[in-house]
């Protein structure tokens, strides 16, 4: 191997496959250098908004420094969200959506999003989530897949895309081969699937065919051991998952990009730079360091890809096939410049969110149903739950729409429903349940989330937008109808 120093003509192809990201609220020096020397993109995540005006300020520096470079987000709408992480989603959420099962609706709100991201320079979007949530206890997908049936997820899959990507904006269709039927959160751990081939070529795969065929700008590669395509290699560094189910058995011709290489199902054992190596080697595109990325850490995963390319480890080619595709996407989707006073959702004071017909999603059991019709004034408390990683620390349920009450002030007589999420035996909003009804209350137990024990509503989502709903259905007059009434079966 040679010792010379390598070519800037290298250094700038491996660049151009890397997607850091980084801490804080202002841009560092070293990413604007790394854009003059060929970085791909960046992606921006919820430690990096910290209000509307701020965000368009970075968005514009970004884009008056790299005016043709990717700029990326996790903006699924719903509980995930990273432009509305101060206070939470206008948008209902992809469990919502599949629920209410409205193609027009789901292409709707993906459109919504995708205006809202052009208009911040973002021309990159890490959604939708094409997960068949079929554990009912997945600890990281839940809400954010649009349902239990491969079918009904495949269809809104396609429309989010189509509404997304009218607006100039590239989807990244996630988690391929499918993260839903995980009882492991790959943020902290390697998952593994156990289902038959055949089990996950009508359910998993499914919805991945769909978005192949309908030709989406990119997907998104989880970290997970699917026992029956490859049992040795996370599908990130499977070449027999990416090339050969991916590339060829699918004919998949758009941009793969990984998941977040700092997540543990990827680098806890064999660290970033070499997560990036093995990443690439076995077919991604575009590599996704992660929110926390350093000058350092950048430093090292691009020396790492040169080194192995130096090294023949990985073939020129592949490094080559790998950066010319990150730039046709990012030249499929030009972003635009924001101008520096326009206004959108995102930097409107006030939004109002999209909540007529939401209700309409939730299922309302019989105890619900009466608690709604008690002529009595209603009172909402709503307990914290810890989100997992991919939502982070986002307002959310009616507390994010300011509709809640602390304890100590509900009225005498009146009803409360409890709120919360993740409800599981021992959850705190179970002895919160039982106090209150000990005090004489007629109380209801609600849960924000996917379900997983017994509530009295399950909203399938936490969003502002749902959580609004959800105040104005438990505030409703008993005279009024209960929109939710007929939605009681779950999928």
């Amino acid at each position: 191997m040679s010792t010379a120093r390598p070519s800037p003509s290298l250094r700038r192809r491996a660049a151009g496959t890397l997607l850091p990201g980084f801490s804080g609220t202002t841009i560092p020096a070293w990413v604007l250098q790394a854009y003059d020397d060929g970085l791909a993109g960046l992606c921006l995540y919820g430690d990096n908004v910290a209000s509307p005006a701020q965000l368009r300020q970075l968005c514009a520096q970004l884009r008056a420094h790299a005016p043709h470079a990717l700029l990326a987000v996790d903006e699924e709408g719903g509980d995930v969200t990273r432009l509305h992480y101060p206070t939470g989603s206008d948008e209902p959420g992809n469990a919502v959506l599949g629920r209410l099962d409205d193609t027009a609706l789901t292409r709707a709100s993906a459109a919504a999003i995708g205006a809202e991201l052009a208009s911040c320079g973002i021309n990159l979007n890490l959604a939708p989530v094409a997960d068949v949530n079929s554990a009912p206890d997945n600890p990281v997908i839940g809400v954010r897949s649009f349902g239990g049936d491969p079918a009904l997820v495949a269809r809104h899959c396609a429309a989010w895309v189509a509404g997304l990507e009218s607006t100039g904006v590239a989807s990244c269709t996630k988690h391929f081969p499918g993260h839903g039927d995980t009882t492991v959160d790959s943020h902290l751990g390697l998952p593994r699937v156990d289902a038959t081939a055949q089990v996950l070529h009508r359910r998993e795969l499914a919805p991945f065919n769909a978005i192949a065929r309908a030709c989406g700008a990119a997907i998104m590669t989880s970290h997970i051991i699917v026992e029956a395509l490859d049992p040795h290699h996370p599908a990130t560094f499977s070449p027999t998952i990416l090339q050969g189910v991916l590339r060829t058995r699918m004919g998949y011709q758009g941009t793969i990009i990984t998941d977040a290489l700092d997540m543990a199902g990827a680098s806890a054992e064999i660290g970033i730079p070499e997560a990036a190596v093995r990443a690439l080697e076995a077919g991604a595109d575009l590599l996704c360091l992660g929110s926390g990325t350093t000058a350092g850490l950048y430093q090292a995963c691009l020396e790492a890809i040169v080194h192995a390319v130096e090294s023949e480890r990985i073939p020129e080619t592949r490094l080559d096939d790998a950066a010319q595709r990150c730039a046709r996407l990012a030249r499929r989707f030009p972003a635009t410049i924001p101008a520096p006073n326009a206004t959108s959702r995102t930097c409107a004071s006030a939004p109002d969110p999209m909540v007529e017909g939401l209700a309409d999603a939730f299922e309302i059991g019989a105890a619900a149903t009466a608690w709604l019709a008690l002529p009595v004034p209603a009172a909402i408390i709503q307990v914290d739950t810890e989100a997992n990683m991919a939502v982070g620390h986002v307002p959310w349920g009616p507390a994010a729409a300011h509709a809640t009450t602390a304890e100590p002030d509900i009225p005498q007589g009146a009803k409360v429903a409890v709120v919360a999420r993740g409800l599981q035996p021992g959850h705190p909003a179970h002895g919160v349940l039982q106090r209150l009804r000990d005090t004489g209350h007629s109380a209801i137990l609600v849960e924000c989330g996917w379900p997983r024990a017994a509530a009295d509503i399950v909203t399938f989502g936490g969003s502002r937008a749902v959580g609004t709903a959800l105040a104005q259905l438990l505030h409703a007059s008993p005279s009024a109808p209960a929109p939710a009434a007929r939605k009681r079966v779950r999928p």
